[in-house]
């Protein structure tokens, strides 16, 4: 067995079990020979040295073996090549050679110098006896060491035999050793691994030069190779850039082309339906109609994006519903929100009032959901972060599109808009409606704050000194400079951004306060007439002192009025250049009124005043949060007239349908006389016209722009009454005029805590309502049912006094109710009460009876 093992035959690892054999087997007795057994020259081998085994002298019996030559001659030998001339004695300095055992084949080291074995050496010779049977491995094994040895020109390698043996016998006869397994029989391992991994090493062994040769040749194969590729890949890299963009620019030229087209036919449809509702106008608002009303906000993307809750903002004007008060019109109302069937009932039960109202019996109501149909396009929910306008939507929404085609089939329709937008064009195609408003790109034009000063320059009617068309910084300090020096006495400057609307895009300085060259500006004015002072050389030195002091004064007391739009001047001022911009002069005077005139501009080119009202200011003095009916704060001739002007101005400039003109009104400080400018022109129908319409409806009544007058009559009942009475002292038929104060954009945080159902009760429960006889109380406006922070009001009175103080009462019942003792929330209802009390000029009185009558709620509306 054990010579089966020796010849590999049974690999060493096999476990063996031997069995006890049924014969046993004796050892036989050896006689012992009188004569002495001669030993070979191998077997007197002795190993007195580890180190003179390698190097020394070998002894046997009969004499000594030629020792080995030492290391140092060996070393000398090669100093004719300066490639192998590497200092000997460290490396035999680290050389570690076992201490001598009981047998030494075993422990025995083989020295390699510069990868040659001395195979004759004695040690050598024993080792290769002792494993003759495993010969052929080892050979194999020592070719491939001394091959690597050579190649790296390694002086002294020592080679473990034992470690050696083991190795061999465990690879394979026809697997070429690798690196590592020829390093784990080296016993300095570590120094010969050194020289291996320097740096070079390989090419001053044998056939350095021809490797060092074949690197060169081959780094620089590959670094042409490497090269040749790169730029190829380059230019295949460019090519298909090139390539790609150019497919992509036929693609979107393509499709430019085509929207160009499509809008091209939108507009000359736009046009050839224009004129056919302009022949047929006459006979269109006469008879049997149906009105669409699409409330679309159709600004700029960048100005849709800071609109907060666009949706709810396209909202606000529920009154359009009211058209139906004509008995010949439907109305499709084309919602941006899925209204639940709550606010559909309450719709439904508000509009059907309109025979009760009438007749002054609450018992009458009918039913009008016929009348009218209340849509949401399905595309509302598919761009939910776009910021699309509602004519977008709508146009993305092809099942309401084919609704409204089969409710006005084979019936006269038109489309009222919003702010236009040529998606409004395109589903005016899709449903072949003309539309009663103005091409996008003019209603843009004229729309602007700069296009409206033109407008306005037009028609002669007055306006605030100010400076339009301003898109560079130069610019506005050089038209600023130039107006304060010709506007000394105003005080406050705005700054208005062209694009913008609801005073979203206002900031205003009060520069007069911070000019620290004001009083010398002032002396420098009393010095010259004032036909002098208007000359250029004679303010030439205020102007540069001026403009050099204006940069700095700006960027510290210019106050936005969106703060949350624009908290920094910086931000403003990018806004404002960017999209241009007017600077204005504030009224000189502290008391203030701005009104709001909606004008109609029908297709036959008729101009008609449908509306007018004083603004109310609960967001601050430049923002519009509602409005009084009619305006009674300017003279209705001389509003009328300057009304008809600008319409006429606009009509030649090709707008048509709806617009609405702001005006302010003061009395100058100097003269003790009304001005009235004229400061901004919307293109669009406004949220002040639907609260009119709605008021029209649950009154029945008539408003008389050209006398600024709400005619309402009332109903049979509440007139029998007055009969007898305008009997007994002969007066005229009972016709009042009466007053209306309407707000869309009242907020209070607290009121999304309570539904509206709740809501109607508690107000029931306080009085507020409406009278059906009587036409006069509180009609609300709801919105939506999800965030329910928002909503609109109306009150209406006998007088503008009362209908104020009922809806300042209103507002306070409501806080009071909805309030808790430490709420946290965003509202405006606080300052609209304020700015009625200032309206009124009862602030005092009113605070004193609150206070007396409920001192808790009095304490906590101050808070």
């Amino acid at each position: 067995i054990l010579s089966l093992t020796e010849q590999r035959l049974i690999p060493p690892a096999a476990k063996i079990t031997l069995q006890t054999p049924p014969v046993m087997s004796k050892a036989a007795p050896f006689y012992e020979f009188h004569r002495q057994h001669k030993k070979s020259a191998v077997d007197a081998v002795t190993f007195p040295n580890a180190k003179e085994a390698i190097h020394g002298t070998y002894s046997s019996s009969k004499g000594n073996i030629a020792p080995l030559p030492p290391s140092s001659s060996m070393v000398s030998a090669r100093k004719s090549k300066p490639i192998w001339m590497y200092p000997a004695q460290p490396l035999e300095s680290e050389l570690q050679i076992p201490s001598q055992t009981q047998d030494p084949c075993f422990d025995c080291d083989i020295a390699v110098h510069y990868g040659t074995i001395d195979q004759k050496a004695p040690g050598f010779l024993a080792f290769k006896q002792h494993y003759c049977l495993l010969w052929g491995s080892i050979v194999f094994f020592l070719e491939h060491t001394e091959k690597l040895l050579k190649d790296y020109a390694v002086p002294l390698a020592t080679i473990n035999s034992k470690k050696l043996a083991e190795v061999a016998s465990d690879s394979e006869l026809n697997e070429n050793p690798t690196k590592s397994d020829i390093l784990s029989v080296i016993k300095n391992q570590s120094t010969v691994e050194k020289i291996l991994n320097r740096p070079g090493q390989r090419y001053k062994g044998q056939g350095g030069t021809e490797m060092a040769a074949t690197k060169i040749q081959a780094t620089w194969r590959c670094y042409r190779a490497r090269k040749a590729y790169v730029h190829f890949r380059q230019q295949q890299w460019a090519s298909g850039v090139i390539a790609s963009s150019w497919l992509l620019r036929n693609r979107v030229a393509c499709v430019k082309k085509t929207l160009k087209e499509s809008r091209q036919r939108h507009l000359e449809n736009f046009y050839i339906r224009a004129k056919h509702l302009a022949a047929n106008w006459n006979r269109i608002r006469t008879s049997r109609r149906t009105i669409i009303h699409i409330p679309s906000l159709g600004y700029s993307q960048c100005i849709r994006e800071h609109i907060p809750d666009l949706a709810l903002q396209q909202n606000v004007q529920m009154g359009r519903l009211c058209d139906i008060l004509d008995a010949n019109v439907d109305v499709i109302y084309i919602c941006p929100l899925r209204l639940s069937e709550e606010l559909l009932q309450y719709y439904n039960k508000l509009l059907g009032l309109q025979t009760a109202v009438r007749s002054g019996n609450p018992e009458d109501m009918g039913d009008l959901q016929d009348r009218f149909k209340i849509l949401t396009p399905e595309a509302i929910n598919s761009f939910p972060k776009h910021h699309m306008c509602l004519a977008t939507q709508l146009k993305y929404s092809p099942k309401t599109i084919k609704r409204i085609k089969n409710l006005i089939q084979s019936r006269d329709a038109y489309i009222i808009g919003g702010v236009p937008h040529k998606d409004d064009l395109a589903v005016a195609d899709m449903l072949n409606v003309p539309i009663l408003g103005s091409v996008p790109e003019v209603a843009h034009l004229c729309s602007t704050k700069s296009g409206s000063k033109r407008i306005f320059a037009s028609a002669g009617v007055p306006t605030p000194p100010g400076g339009s068309d301003i898109y560079s910084n130069e610019q506005m300090i050089s038209v600023l400079s130039q107006l304060i020096v010709d506007n000394i006495e105003v005080r406050r400057w705005l700054f208005k951004v062209n694009d913008e609307s609801g005073g979203n895009g206002t900031a205003y300085c009060d520069i007069i306060l911070h000019l620290k060259c004001y009083q010398w500006v002032q002396k420098e004015r009393q010095r010259y007439s004032p036909e002098m002072w208007r000359k250029q050389w004679a303010h030439e030195p205020a102007l540069v002192k001026i403009s050099q002091e204006l940069p700095g004064l700006l960027a510290q007391h210019v106050q936005p009025v969106n703060e949350k739009r624009f908290p920094t001047w910086k931000k403003f001022l990018q806004t404002f250049l960017s999209q241009g911009g007017v600077i204005e002069a504030f009224p000189l005077s502290e008391n203030v009124t701005n009104l709001t005139v909606d004008m109609l501009i029908e297709p036959t080119g008729k101009i008609k005043i449908v509306s007018s009202g004083d603004q109310l200011h609960a967001d601050g003095p430049l923002r519009s949060s509602g409005t009084t009916i009619p305006q009674c704060s300017v003279d209705p001739a001389v509003l009328n007239s300057f009304c008809l002007k600008i319409g006429e101005t606009c009509r030649s400039k090709g707008v048509l349908g709806y617009f609405s003109v702001d005006f302010v009104t003061f009395v100058h400080p100097q003269t003790m006389e009304q001005q009235v400018w004229a400061t901004d022109l919307d293109l669009c129908y406004s949220d002040q016209l639907a609260l009119t319409q709605l008021m029209l409806y649950v009154t029945d009544g008539n408003l008389d722009c050209c006398s600024s007058r709400l005619e309402v009559s009332l109903g049979s009942k509440k007139m029998k009454s007055q009969q007898i009475q305008h009997e007994e002292t002969k007066s005229p038929s009972p016709i009042t005029s009466w007053c209306a104060v309407a707000s869309s954009q009242l907020r209070h945080a607290s009121l999304s805590l309570i539904h509206y159902n709740a809501l109607l009760q508690m107000c029931k429960a306080h009085g507020v309502g409406f009278d059906l006889q009587e036409k006069q109380g509180t009609v609300f406006i709801l919105y939506e049912d999800q965030k329910r922070y928002r909503l609109g009001m109306i009150t209406i009175g006998e007088d503008l006094q009362g209908a104020l103080m009922t809806f300042a009462r209103n507002l306070f019942i409501i806080h009071q109710e909805i309030s808790a003792p430490n709420m946290q929330g965003e509202t405006n209802f606080k300052m609209a009460i304020q700015d009625i009390e200032a309206i009124l000029g009862i602030t005092a009185e009113n605070k004193l009876k609150l206070e007396e009558e409920q001192p808790s709620k009095a304490d906590a509306l101050k808070e």
